[in-house]
């Protein structure tokens, strides 16, 4: 995990990088069916392919798959173990520039997020951020790479304190 002392050391470490500075990997984190369930229960959306394991898997995945939506709500739970910046009064969610869903993430898959820092600009007392961050599944057996199943331009506000 990438720290960094203070929301300056961030700023000073963007402007001297060459381009997006990477900001690291994170752990690995399985993904279940519970999760999934839980998901559809707080969206309403219980649509097969996500919540019945049994004709999931004479359908096209082989088994049940993660919501799109569930993937990009894992970034708080991934992110925190990729980069921390301390010092911070707080930071608050600004939102996406673009989320994309390249590939289907099968149940009981492990994820981790990849993340690399785009831009930050002064903004409302704080610093706004945009992150790309992709969130990768654990390669499945016989390929050489993890694979990804989301990647977003994330946008937050950090504050210092």
């Amino acid at each position: 995990m990438q720290v960094f002392a203070t929301l300056d050391d961030l700023v000073h470490a963007r402007a001297a990088a060459d381009g997006p500075l990477p900001l690291g990997t994170g752990e690995w984190h399985e993904v279940s069916q519970h999760a999934v369930d839980l998901f559809a229960e707080a969206t309403g959306d219980h649509q097969w392919i996500h919540t019945d394991p049994e004709r999931a898997a004479r359908g096209p995945f082989g088994g049940t798959i993660a919501h799109g939506y569930l993937s990009l709500s894992l970034l708080p739970l991934l992110m925190r173990t990729v980069y921390r910046v301390d010092g911070l009064r707080m930071a608050v969610n600004y939102g996406s520039n673009s989320v994309r869903f390249p590939a289907p993430l099968p149940v009981g898959s492990r994820v981790r997020a990849r993340a690399e820092l785009l831009g930050i600009v002064a903004k409302s007392g704080g610093q706004q951020l945009t992150v790309r961050a992709t969130i990768e599944r654990e390669h499945p057996e016989g390929e050489a790479d993890a694979r990804p199943v989301c990647v977003a331009e994330t946008l937050a506000i950090l504050y210092p304190a």
